[in-house]
């Protein structure tokens, strides 16, 4: 017979108590009012001017839905059938916020950028919008070394690109008409939504459970999506992100897509999921591994990696064609700090502390950065994932691994492990087995009797 580890049991279970407080409501109007305060802080301390402007329209968004919440527990208690507590009403609510958190102050920004402010957008999006035009007019979206060195020593950082080749298109608009609309991070909400809207649907015609208790397990796969997707929407380090700058958050959208076509028993459309991010930024490939590994349990790897690696080389090969010296230096010199100048990226992880606190502490944190990647990669062979739970398990900590480690970071990237880990309970379908669920998401934390 085999069991859950007592411990990982009673972890389960805390979370669930607290998840489920109030039908939810209760760590709803946590995640709004921390939100609300965070925003306000924002507002008032932040030396990026984008993110003040940010932080004043998304405190009055998050206190609202707060306010919101708060009205639906006082209904909740006078009448806990009532719709307008339940879990519609909670998706509501949760469009509600990510709209006036979100894409308010990203419209306003774009609308204040086109009439001249020069403060209402993070440096990653001009970069994009450059990119956009240079692949229009020379068919690479890089400037080769020597052009880089051209440049004034303070226009230098921006003459790079240190994306995926396919980043660029979201500045395509941008490059063939100069309108608020085309605005980068305008292209990066709408990539972010539809990627975001797929893996729902996909996720909700996956059976939750087989047996007479289908309904109740629907409703926590249900309930366990939503938090999912607030977790990629509405929490501040998303919604701030994607307000001011923006990146970052469809290749997010298409990895928790790829993860939803893997609950839903679909490899190909998996792989051509994370395929897709990775064609837009190197956040993506890990996950383009792990999965490949899942689909090897399935006899599906082949399937997985078609799309996976395909689509990151074929978005590769007209810039390699183009200018191999451009693209290595922008992808790979400037990423791993060799190039003319430094990544501003300076969050105080412990991989930056070290690297610039120690005698050659960038070689120090190199080597347990690579540790930590063989660490996961002999997880990967001796209990590779079965599950798209388990996937999601090994991204999320993996990442978070890896950005705590790497010398040059951001804060911002903490977005990814924390809606990996976030999306992970709503992965649970009817052919995950206890077996496997316990084998895979505990790590073979088990016994047997």
């Amino acid at each position: 017979m085999i069991v859950d580890d007592p411990t990982a049991h009673r972890s389960r279970w805390h979370w669930r108590t607290l998840d489920d407080a109030a039908g939810g409501l209760a760590l709803d109007l946590g995640l709004y009012a921390v939100s609300a305060t965070f925003a306000a802080i924002t507002a008032v301390t932040s030396t990026l001017l984008p993110h003040r402007a940010w932080g004043a329209v998304a405190a009055v968004g998050y206190l609202l839905a707060t306010l919101t919440v708060i009205a639906q527990l006082l209904l909740r208690r006078r009448s806990p059938s009532s719709p307008l507590t339940g879990l519609p009403a909670r998706w509501a609510v949760t469009g509600f916020a990510w709209a006036t958190t979100t894409l308010l102050p990203l419209a306003w920004q774009s609308i204040d950028r086109a009439g001249g402010r020069t403060d209402r957008a993070q440096e990653e999006v001009l970069v994009v919008e450059q990119a956009g035009s240079r692949l229009l007019e020379h068919g690479t979206p890089y400037l080769g070394p020597d052009a880089i060195a051209a440049l004034p020593p303070g226009e230098q950082l921006m003459g790079y690109t240190p994306y995926q080749p396919g980043m660029a298109v979201f500045g395509l608009p941008r490059a063939l008409l100069d309108s608020w609309w085309t605005d980068s991070r305008v292209w990066f909400a709408v990539g972010t939504a539809l990627a975001l809207a797929l893996a729902v649907v996909a996720l909700r015609r996956t059976p939750a459970t087989t047996g007479q208790a289908t309904s109740s397990a629907t409703h926590r796969r249900d309930a366990a999506l939503l938090r999912g997707v607030q977790a990629a929407t509405v929490l501040p380090i998303c919604a701030l992100t994607l307000a001011t700058g923006g990146d970052d958050l469809p290749v997010l959208a298409l990895c928790l897509l790829a993860l939803a076509f893997a609950a839903a028993d679909r490899p190909g459309r998996a792989g051509l999921a994370v395929g897709l991010a990775g064609a837009l930024k190197l956040f993506a490939w890990p996950v383009a591994l792990v999965l490949i590994v899942w689909g090897l349990t399935r006899r599906a790897g082949t399937q997985v990696a078609i799309g996976a690696i395909g689509l990151p080389i074929a978005a590769l090969l007209p810039a390699l064609l183009v200018d191999r010296d451009a693209l290595t230096e922008n992808v790979l010199r400037f990423p791993l700090g060799h190039g003319l100048v430094t990544s501003p990226a300076q969050s105080p992880f412990p991989g930056y502390l070290i690297a610039n606190a120690l005698p050659a502490g960038r070689l120090i944190a190199a080597g347990l950065l690579v540790a930590a990647g063989v660490a996961i990669a002999v997880r990967l062979a001796r209990r590779p994932p079965r599950t798209a739970v388990a996937t999601a398990l090994i991204c999320g900590y993996g990442l978070l691994a890896a950005i705590a480690l790497m010398p040059s970071t951001r804060f911002g990237y903490l977005l990814y492990p924390l809606a990996l880990l976030t999306w992970a309970p709503a992965l649970h379908r009817a052919g995950d087995t206890p077996t496997a669920a316990v084998a895979d998401e505990r790590s073979g934390r088990t016994t047997s009797a």
